[in-house]
């Protein structure tokens, strides 16, 4: 089995929040395919599943080992140096013979990731002059 790879994002109330994160998920085990590892998503707060509930998921499923990648932007900050850490270290204990490994780093430090955003960034703000009259006077109103 391919280690599975779990995708830590910190988590939000809004329901919308997750989509953009939703859609990562699922292009990443299109691209995988059926050989591949499977890509799932696990939260820090606000809503579920919680990283050791997808563990636990994964070791039923056979998994012995997973890996954990984070869903941000930046590895910069607390979250990234200390609170991610430390939650794959506890469920890594907690988890009879599965190994949780934290993978380095953020998903926003990757070099195609930093593209992405550029040319995102540039192509909404390119196409947002033409609406930008249009989303202020909806915005004043």
């Amino acid at each position: 089995m391919t280690p599975p790879i779990v995708l830590i994002a910190h988590g939000s109330p809004d329901p919308d929040w997750r989509a953009p994160l939703e859609r990562v998920a699922e292009v990443a085990n299109a691209r995988a395919g059926s050989d591949g590892p499977q890509v799932v998503l696990a939260y820090m707060d606000f809503i579920e599943p919680s990283l050791s509930e997808v563990v636990a998921e994964l070791a039923a499923r056979g998994a012995t080992e997973v890996r954990v990648v984070a869903a941000f932007l930046s590895a910069g900050g607390r979250h990234l140096k200390r609170d991610v850490p430390r939650l794959v270290a506890e469920v890594d204990a907690a988890t009879a013979g599965v190994r949780v490994h934290l993978v380095p780093g953020a998903l926003g430090d990757d070099a195609g990731v930093i593209e992405a955003l550029a040319a995102a960034a540039l192509d909404r703000g390119q196409s947002s002059r033409s609406n930008s009259a249009s989303t202020s006077a909806r915005n004043s109103g």
